[in-house]
Formats: C-alpha cells, structure tokens, sequence
C-alpha cells in the first residue's frame, strides 16, 4: 500500500511541477490592447445609456401619437389642427439631436418643440370634455418620461465623460492600432461646458 502511495505523491509533485512552469502571459495594463478593452468597455456603457434615453424619448412620442389617435375619434375634434400636431410629432425622430454632433442649441430647439407641442395638446385635451380617461393617463405617462429625460441625460454625459477622459488620457497607445481607433474624438455632452 505504501508503495502505491509514493507513486501517486510523485506523480503529484510532477503535475504540480509541470503546473507551475506554465506562467501565464502577462497582461500589460497599459499596453495599447489593454487600452482598447477599457475604451470599447466604455464606448459600450455611453451607447447603453444614450439607448435608453433615446428609447424613452420614443416612447413619449409613441405617447403622444395615442393622444391624438384619440382624440380625433372625438366629433367635435379639429381635425386639420391635429393631423398638424399629428405630423409635426412624427418629424420629431428626424429632428432630434445626434450623438456625434449634438450642440445645445440642437437641444433646446428640440426640446421646446417638443414643450410646445405638448403644451398646444394640452390646450385642446382642456377645451375637449370628451377626453377620456385614457388621455388622461397617457398625459400623465408622458410627464413621467419629461421628468426622467434630466436623469437620463446626466446618466449619459457621466458615461461620455468617462469615455472622454479615457480616450484624451490613453491616445498615444490607442493611435497605434490604427482603424476606428486613430479616429476618435471626444464625445459631446448635454451638460454645458463653463
């Protein structure tokens, strides 16, 4: 039985031997790949938190369309006057500002259209008394999506900053891959620069 149990000790101590000549590669953290997984780690956060935001912006258009769809079931609706509010809704996805290119005026312009668009409908819900309760809490729907848009924002420009401090801090490790990488800029913000 001891004779087995020698064998079994050295084969162990051979694997283990074996094992621990095996030094993994080591990874240099600031090293150019090291720097690209950081930054596409980031590039991936800015574009999470710009969908979001983008997809809750949409979601308050789809909103507004229901209103109007409702409303202009009504008999004493204006028609004309909703199929403009109607158009000028469906512009909006056209109209909005971009990641790349956005300055703040493309924001407020976007942003009172958008206020005065809802203010104009809440207008006519008002004077309308056959709104039903669905418009109501359609309106109320779209009050929760105005008051996440100053979250989302501030979500947003905390994960661009991020990434822009990121790509200015590890430039010259990232302009020797070249491609996409030698591109880069930095990215807008919604938050205005003082």
């Amino acid at each position: 039985m001891f004779k087995h149990s020698s064998w079994l000790v050295l084969l162990l101590a051979l694997t283990t031997l074996g094992a621990c000549n095996r030094t993994p590669k080591a990874f240099d953290p600031a090293s150019a790949a090291a720097a690209k997984e950081q930054l596409d780690v980031l590039r991936d956060t800015v574009d999470t938190r710009w969908t979001q935001m983008i997809a809750s912006d949409d979601a308050k258009i789809s909103a507004t369309n229901q209103i109007l769809n409702e409303l202009e079931r009504s008999p004493s609706a204006d028609k004309q006057q909703l199929q403009q509010l109607a158009a000028a809704n469906n512009r909006f996805k056209k109209l909005r500002y971009q990641q790349l290119s956005m300055q703040s005026d493309d924001i407020d312009r976007y942003d009172a259209a958008q206020d005065s668009l809802l203010s104009v409908l809440r207008t006519v819900v008002s004077v309308n008394a056959s709104a039903s309760a669905t418009v109501q809490n359609t309106f109320d729907t779209i009050g929760q999506y105005d008051g996440q848009v100053a979250g989302y924002r501030v979500q947003y420009d905390r994960a661009a900053k991020q990434f822009n401090n990121y790509l200015q801090l590890h430039q010259p490790e990232l302009q020797t891959l070249g491609g996409k990488y030698k591109q880069l800029a930095p990215l807008p913000l919604f938050e205005i620069p003082q």
